[in-house]
């Protein structure tokens, strides 16, 4: 299903029919501020499992990401996070950052991993953040890579829809996404630190 959804005039019926396929299990390819992204509930196993398929990825080697709607259910996820560091997600966020986390026993739990980290993704992305508000959770995210060499990311719906359709269950039309992925910022040592420089400016934040 191809969805056009306007981020500053939310058709909020189309907006349900993207929470119920999470629901259900379905796959949903959405805008970020970013790249668009690939996401699932990630309390459906089999969902979760078919994103990995898709990457051609182990679920124990995926090194995963969600998306939040706010900073209030990263604790859900996550070991206690120190005041510096939670001070610099309330300056960056919501942003093009994603940032890693040490993670507590839940996502062993969810994943079958021993996964000791997760990556928090709060996108200032209407559309995004909305599906998440909507479902009540955080969703499981990955980037919608693109097969050539050159052209790292597809930013036009339809040419994802082209690519994908056959894969997941809706492609939401919110625009012309980016080019550029997150800024990974790894917060699970002493200092914060750079593992990518995406979008999300680096200069003067850390």
């Amino acid at each position: 299903m191809f969805l056009e959804i306007f981020p500053h005039n939310m058709d909020m019926r189309k907006m349900q029919k993207v929470v119920d396929c999470l629901k259900s299990g379905g796959l949903v390819i959405y805008p970020t501020d970013t790249v668009y992204g690939l996401g699932c509930d990630i309390y459906n196993k089999e969902a979760v499992e078919k994103i990995c398929r898709i990457k051609n990825v182990k679920p124990e080697k995926m090194n995963f990401s969600f998306i939040c709607y706010d900073l209030s259910h990263i604790s859900d996820f996550t070991v206690s996070v120190d005041t510096p560091t939670y001070k610099l997600m309330k300056r960056c966020l919501p942003g093009p950052y994603t940032f890693i986390l040490k993670a507590n026993n839940t996502i062993p739990k969810l994943f079958k991993n021993n996964k000791k980290t997760v990556g928090i993704r709060v996108p200032d992305n209407e559309i995004a953040r909305t599906i998440v508000q909507e479902l009540g959770h955080p969703i499981l995210t990955t980037s919608v890579h693109h097969e050539d060499d050159i052209i790292d990311y597809i930013t036009d719906a339809s040419a994802i829809y082209e690519r994908y359709e056959n894969l997941v269950d809706i492609v939401i039309d919110g625009g012309i996404g980016g080019y550029k992925p997150s800024t990974i910022i790894d917060c699970t040592g002493d200092e914060p630190v750079v593992l990518r420089e995406g979008a999300g400016p680096v200069d003067g934040i850390l």
